[in-house]
């Protein structure tokens, strides 16, 4: 009877991990192999609002510059932020170039269609942020589906314990 619920938990984690395991084998954003990181945080943003730009693994003061921001100068072991043009197209993808020690690397900006609010210093800007727009159909129902499971198999769970204490 152990071996049964070994082996259930067993598959259950190997379910999990599968279902995992694609976002993180994703290529680095942008495509571009360097010999330090670089990210736009988020990727997705309105017209007039904020990015953060990093780098990581960079010895020096790197930079970072794109048609929809000036280019921002990122302190060596920092991050810096950019406000994105207002006049930005809504739907277009812009490159952002990350530069540092003569090498270069590209990260996808994609403008979205609504108006960024104006942040403020220091602050945290509440309600959805990066998980609004991130989730199609797909991931939907692959949560929706591991939930169940794990649901069920707690039930299961219960079931069987009770049935274990009445003999």
């Amino acid at each position: 009877m152990r071996t049964i619920r070994a082996a259930s938990a067993a598959a259950l984690t190997v379910a999990a991990i599968a279902l995992t395991a694609p976002v993180a084998a994703a290529a680095p954003e942008g495509g571009d192999v360097t010999p330090f990181g670089f990210s736009v945080t988020p990727s997705s943003i309105a017209p007039g609002g904020r990015v953060t730009l990093s780098v990581t693994d960079c010895g020096s003061t790197a930079t970072a510059s794109s048609a929809v921001f000036d280019t921002t100068t990122i302190p060596r072991g920092r991050t810096a932020a950019a406000t994105v043009d207002r006049d930005a197209k809504r739907g277009a993808v812009y490159r952002v170039t990350f530069t540092c020690g003569g090498r270069s690397g590209t990260a996808d900006l994609t403008i979205v269609g609504a108006t960024a609010r104006p942040t403020l210093p220091g602050g945290v800007n509440g309600g959805l942020g990066g998980s609004a727009g991130g989730s199609g159909t797909a991931e939907i129902a692959a949560g929706a589906a591991l939930v169940a499971a794990a649901a069920a198999g707690t039930v299961i769970a219960a079931r069987r314990r009770t049935a274990d204490r009445a003999h």
